[in-house]
C-alpha cells in the first residue's frame, strides 16, 4: 500500500511539478486546492489535466476546499490517513500583500495554524512548510543564511510567512512534530504564476508591450529553476526529521537588467524597456546560502539561469 500525502495549493505552480514527482516516486497524492481566483484558475485546471496525465506507481486524488475552512479540514482528516502533509498553499506575492494585509494574514497563518492543528489532532507527525526569501527583508548580509536575524521585513506577506515558520517550531516543540521550513527563492519554470517577473517579461516581450522595470535595473534576484527545487522538496521529504528552516536557491544573484538581457537572447527579440519608480515591498537582493540544503537535503541545484530561461521560453512558446 502506498504512503498517502496531502498537498495544498497542489495544482498551482509548485504544487503540480511536486504532484507528479510525488506519484512517479511512488506516493499517493491528496491535492488539497481552492482554485482562488487571484490569477484565472484555468490556468491551474490545465496544470490539474497535466497531473492527471502522469504515469506513475501513486494515485491522484483532488479535494477542493479551503484551509481556512476547520469543518472541512476536520472531516478530510478523518477520512483519510496522512503520512505527511505538504504545505504550500498561501496567498501569494508581496505587492498585492500591501493592499490586502488582513486577507493575507487569514489565508498564510491562520490556514497554516489550522493545518498544524488537525495534524495534531489526527496524529500527521510530518510536516513540510512553503516558506519564503521574502522573510529576510532589506538583510545586507549576502548570502542569506538560516540564521540570519530577521528585522527588516517589508511586506505583509513576508510577516505572514514568518510568523508561519514561529508557528511550525511551536507545534514541533510541544508536540513533537518533524517540521521542515523551506525558505524558496524565487522560482521560475514552466507554469510560473503569469504575474511572476520572467513569466510577466516573456510575454510582455514577445507581444512587443513595455517592460516595466522599477528602480534602477540594479536589483538581484536568487532566481531557482523548479526542477531543482523540487528536488530540494524531496530531499526533505526523504530526511524530514526534527525542526530546520532551510533555504531553497540556486545561490546565484542576478541583476534584473541581465535577466531581461537573457530573456530577449531566448525569444530573439528586442525589449521596449518602461522605467518606473521602486515599489513598496520589493527588495534589493535575494541570495541564498545553501550549506545547510546541500548537507541536511543532499540539495544540488543544476539550472542556471541563462539555460533554464532558455527552457522557460521554449514552454512559452509550446503552450501558443
Amino acid at each position: 500500500m502506498n504512503k498517502r500525502v496531502l498537498v495544498t495549493g497542489g495544482v498551482g505552480f509548485i504544487g503540480s511539478h511536486l504532484c507528479q514527482r510525488l506519484m512517479r516516486e511512488g506516493y499517493d497524492v491528496v491535492c488539497l486546492d481552492n482554485f482562488d481566483p487571484f490569477y484565472d484558475p484555468a490556468i491551474k485546471r490545465k496544470n490539474l489535466e497535466d497531473i492527471k496525465a502522469t504515469e506513475g506507481k501513486g494515485e491522484f486524488h483532488l479535494v477542493e476546499g479551503d484551509i481556512r475552512d476547520t469543518v472541512f479540514l476536520e472531516d478530510l482528516f478523518r477520512s483519510s490517513s496522512f503520512v505527511l502533509v505538504i504545505h504550500l498553499a498561501a496567498r501569494a506575492g508581496v505587492r498585492p500583500s500591501i493592499e490586502q494585509p488582513v486577507l493575507y494574514n487569514e489565508v498564510n497563518v491562520t490556514g497554516t495554524l489550522n493545518l498544524l492543528e488537525v495534524c495534531r489532532g489526527f496524529g500527521v507527525n510530518d510536516f513540510i512548510f512553503g516558506s519564503s526569501s521574502s522573510v529576510y527583508g532589506t538583510n545586507r548580509k549576502v548570502p542569506f543564511a538560516e540564521k540570519d536575524r530577521l528585522e527588516a521585513m517589508i511586506s505583509p506577506y513576508a510577516v505572514t510567512k514568518r510568523i508561519g515558520e514561529l508557528f511550525c517550531y511551536t507545534y514541533h516543540h510541544l508536540y513533537n512534530l518533524n517540521i521542515f521550513c523551506l525558505r524558496f527563492f524565487t522560482v521560475y519554470g514552466p507554469r510560473q504564476r503569469p504575474e511572476m517577473a520572467i513569466h510577466k517579461f516573456t510575454r510582455l516581450i514577445h507581444q512587443g508591450e513595455r517592460v516595466p522595470v522599477y528602480g534602477d535595473g540594479t536589483s538581484r534576484r536568487d532566481y531557482t529553476y523548479i526542477d531543482d527545487i523540487i528536488g530540494g522538496i524531496m530531499g526533505a521529504v526523504r530526511n524530514l526529521r526534527g525542526y530546520a528552516i532551510i533555504n531553497l536557491g540556486e545561490s546565484e544573484a542576478v541583476p534584473l537588467r541581465q535577466l531581461i538581457s537573457l530573456i530577449e537572447k531566448a525569444l530573439g527579440k528586442k525589449a521596449e524597456v518602461e522605467e518606473l519608480p521602486e515599489q513598496p515591498g520589493d527588495v534589493p537582493t535575494t541570495y541564498a546560502d545553501i550549506t545547510q540544503a546541500r548537507s541536511l537535503l543532499g540539495y544540488d541545484p543544476q539550472m542556471g539561469i541563462e539555460e533554464g530561461v532558455k527552457r522557460f521560453v521554449r514552454w512559452f512558446r509550446d503552450k501558443g
